[in-house]
Parts: structure tokens; C-alpha cells; sequence
């Protein structure tokens, strides 16, 4: 018997090559950097490149934002999902944009839900024994077996027409529905009005002026192969708790389970920029640092909390009038007048002083940034050109504090409490209110900023 050889012919396995595209990306001063990305990268990984290109501090809370201007709409683009796809999406003649900014809402309600899911609006299909907690909530929405449901009343825009209807509405893992006959939730009286897999939600920025909604607290669905407004699926809440439990609740029916990995791993990156190839920035925290004193032979870490927030006061005043002495004649100390107006104006140059905006255009920008406890702006004041406004959130609410100045032998100071607790320039007044409450509702924590790419 002969053995003749036999050729294998093994197959050519070819590299999978991504295509590769450009995409513009927009902050909110309206500048804008262009990035070519492959066609896998996902919404995480251009925040994380933008992070590591600007040199950011990542915090979490830099967002990707689908702009939609003709139609004054605009959404979250969550950080698992693809940018090309949402690009994909765009008609030719639209001039959509992708914005880049902060958003400290995005996972808070993960933090604390209570303030997500008012008792009034929420239900469950099955019996419960006891009280269900906000944590509960949010575990029962993240579960497949079970789920909660959202109810209350919306303004809906009828289709094809102008007028706005109100309507009581019920929010299930199934989709949205509408009673016909009241506040019934009898099945022949549910009518089907959206479901998520094919939609996203977004919320309205110009509800009143763009679509005549009767607030402006509006959002809606519109379908991913979208042809016109005649498509869109408006609604409208009367207030912003309302419109933020609404929308909260139907991202965490869409994605589950994914919006939970994206808050507890935010570089697990589809593409490239995953953690594995970038080195997470480090944010400082107020808990990873302690106060320590220099001042002695050997220094010492100042455990006595009044004793490190008086060394820390000294120690601003003193590094302040430094500097006011620096902002005279090139070193020489000008008088004490010259001295107090540059001591007023050094706030200026701070990235939470926002001059001269209006008290909507300041809440415009909290709502922007998210309505988290202790987002904060201060401005000058509309009503009286000499005093400031502290605008901030709290409890999902948006609200304004005057800073008014007060004279004593002759300095100028400012004040939040009618004088009994002063200081000699706003960035003084915003540190100290950052580690105190005082009387404000909670503590200064983050800043809004205009950003520029």
C-alpha cells in the first residue's frame, strides 16, 4: 500500500478593520473639536477622550447630550450606547449636534432615589406588606420578575393638531398607557400610547414657545426612524419632580440593568479608550483630604474640626491680602480703596461667577448640569446692581439667595444672613458655605462652568 501526501488548504482569516469617522462635538459656549473615532466607540469613550484632551478631572458626570435645535429636544446618550448608530438616526438637512458637558444627575438617582420617586406617583402590581422604601424601588425596576408603575396625570399634544389634552397616564415594563374613562387602570380602559425598544426619550427645552405646551416641563418619545414632529409622541408634566420621575422611570425600564453597570463601571468602554488602555484620572474628593499644621517643628495632622476651619479662614484671608497687594502697581500696596475694589472684583475670574445672566437663564443652567443637591452659580443681581445672587438646588427644586453687601469702619463685606456672618469677597463667602451649610438647605458642592473644547 502506498501513502501519498495530501495538501490542507487552511482558510485566510482576514482582520476585522473598523471603519473610522469623523464626529463634531460642542460645549456649551458653543466652541466645538472635531474627532475621528472608530465606528464601535461608545458615548463613554468620547467623554473619556475630551477628559483626556481638554485635561479634565473626570468626576463621572461628563455627559454626551443629542441636540436636536429644529425641534427644541435633546436627550442623554447613555454611556453604553454607539455614537455612529445615534448618528445614523440624523436626516441630511438637520443640523443636530452632540454637546459635552456635566451632568451630575445622570446616576443620582442611583444615590438617592427618594428623590426620583415621589410616594403619590408610584404603585405596584402585586400586594406588598409594609412600606416600601426608595431603595426597594429601584431594586423592583432593575428586576425582571416584578415592576412598579408610574401614574399621574400629563398634558399629551394631540396628533396632528395644536391643542394639548390632559390625561391620566400609567407607566409599565410592557410600555406607556392612557385611561380612557378617568383615573381608571381597568384593561378595557387602558389604550396603548409607546413602548421603549423602538424610541428614546427626550426632554423638550422650549415647550411653551416651540410646541405650545401648557409648562415648561415637557418630554416625548420619538421613534428611531423618526420622518417629522408628526411622529413625536409629546407630553407635558406641570411640574419639573413630575417630568424628572417620568423620564428617570422610563430610562430604567429601556436599559435595566445596563444603567446600573454604567454607573458602577464607567470605563468599561466598548472601544479602544477602555480602561484597560486609559489610566482613570484621579478626582479628589473633600473625604481624601485632612487639614495639617506646618507651623511647628514637626507638622500634624489637625483632628479638631473648629480648630482646621479657623486655620483654614486665616489662612485664605492671609493668602488673599497677598494677593490684593500683587493686583496694585506691580507690587507696590495701593490704597485701601483700590485694595477693597480689587478685593470685591477677584471673584471674576471664578468659574461659577456667571456676571450678568437673567434668573431663567441661571436656572437654565442648573437644570443643564442636573437638579442635584448643592449644584450651584452665583450672578450678579438683576433687580439691584449692587448685590449678587446665589443660585442653587436642592430637593429638585431650583432656588435664589441674595448676597447683600454691608459696610463696617469702612471695609465693604458680603453677606447671606444679614450680617452675622460676613466676608470680604464672594470666593471667601462660596468656600465657606462649601464646608458649612449655614443657612442655606445644604452645602455648596458642585459649580455650574461654562466649559469651552
Amino acid at each position: 500500500m502506498s501513502l501519498s501526501a495530501r495538501r490542507v488548504t487552511l482558510p485566510t482569516i482576514t482582520p476585522i478593520v473598523l471603519q473610522k469617522r469623523v464626529i463634531k462635538v460642542y460645549s456649551e459656549d458653543e466652541t466645538s473639536r472635531a474627532l475621528e473615532v472608530p465606528s464601535d466607540i461608545t458615548a463613554r469613550d468620547v467623554c473619556q477622550l475630551l477628559i483626556l484632551k481638554n485635561h479634565y478631572v473626570d468626576d463621572h458626570s461628563w455627559t454626551l447630550f443629542e441636540h436636536l435645535p429644529h425641534i427644541g429636544l435633546e436627550r442623554i446618550i447613555e454611556d453604553h450606547e454607539l455614537v455612529v448608530e445615534v448618528l445614523s438616526n440624523w436626516g441630511m438637512e438637520e443640523e443636530n449636534k452632540l454637546y459635552f458637558r456635566k451632568n451630575y444627575a445622570k446616576y443620582e438617582f442611583f444615590k438617592n432615589p427618594m428623590y426620583f420617586f415621589p410616594e403619590h406617583m408610584v404603585s405596584f402590581a402585586t400586594e406588598t406588606n409594609g412600606e416600601i422604601s426608595p431603595t426597594q424601588i429601584l431594586q423592583i425596576f432593575l428586576s425582571s420578575n416584578t415592576y412598579p408603575e408610574i401614574h399621574g396625570f400629563l398634558h399629551a399634544k394631540e396628533q396632528g393638531k395644536k391643542s394639548w389634552k390632559k390625561i391620566y397616564f400609567l407607566l409599565r415594563r410592557s410600555g406607556l398607557y392612557f385611561s380612557t374613562k378617568g383615573t381608571s387602570k381597568e384593561p378595557r380602559h387602558l389604550q396603548f400610547f409607546s413602548d421603549f425598544g423602538n424610541s428614546d426619550i427626550y426632554v423638550s427645552l422650549a415647550g411653551k414657545k416651540k410646541h405650545g405646551a401648557p409648562a415648561n416641563y415637557g418630554f416625548c418619545f420619538k421613534p428611531n426612524k423618526a420622518r417629522g414632529p408628526r411622529d413625536l409622541k409629546m407630553l407635558c408634566a406641570e411640574e419639573e419632580q413630575s417630568r424628572t420621575c417620568w423620564v428617570t422611570a422610563i430610562r430604567l425600564l429601556k436599559y435595566g440593568m445596563q444603567l446600573y453597570q454604567n454607573y458602577m463601571h464607567p470605563y468599561q468602554g466598548r472601544s479602544g479608550c477602555s480602561s484597560q488602555s486609559i489610566s482613570p484620572m484621579r478626582s479628589i474628593s473633600e473625604n481624601s483630604l485632612v487639614a495639617m499644621d506646618f507651623s511647628g517643628q514637626k507638622s500634624r495632622v489637625i483632628e479638631n474640626p473648629t480648630e482646621a476651619l479657623s486655620v483654614a479662614v486665616e489662612e485664605g484671608l492671609a493668602w488673599r491680602k497677598k494677593g490684593c497687594l500683587r493686583l496694585g502697581n506691580h507690587g507696590s500696596p495701593t490704597a485701601s480703596s483700590q485694595s477693597s475694589a480689587t478685593s470685591l472684583a477677584i471673584h471674576r475670574s471664578q468659574p461659577w461667577f456667571h456676571h450678568k445672566i437673567s434668573r431663567d437663564e441661571a436656572q437654565r443652567l442648573i437644570i443643564q448640569q442636573g437638579l442635584v443637591d448643592g449644584v450651584f452659580l452665583v450672578r450678579d443681581s438683576q433687580s439691584n446692581p449692587k448685590t449678587f445672587v446665589l443660585s442653587m438646588s436642592h430637593a429638585q427644586k431650583i432656588k435664589h439667595f441674595q448676597i447683600i453687601p454691608v459696610e463696617d469702619d469702612g471695609e465693604m463685606f458680603h453677606t447671606l444672613d444679614d450680617g452675622h456672618t460676613r466676608f470680604t469677597d464672594l470666593i471667601q463667602l462660596v468656600e465657606f458655605y462649601q464646608l458649612n451649610k449655614g443657612v442655606l438647605p445644604c452645602k455648596l458642592k458642585h459649580y455650574c462652568a461654562k466649559i469651552a473644547l
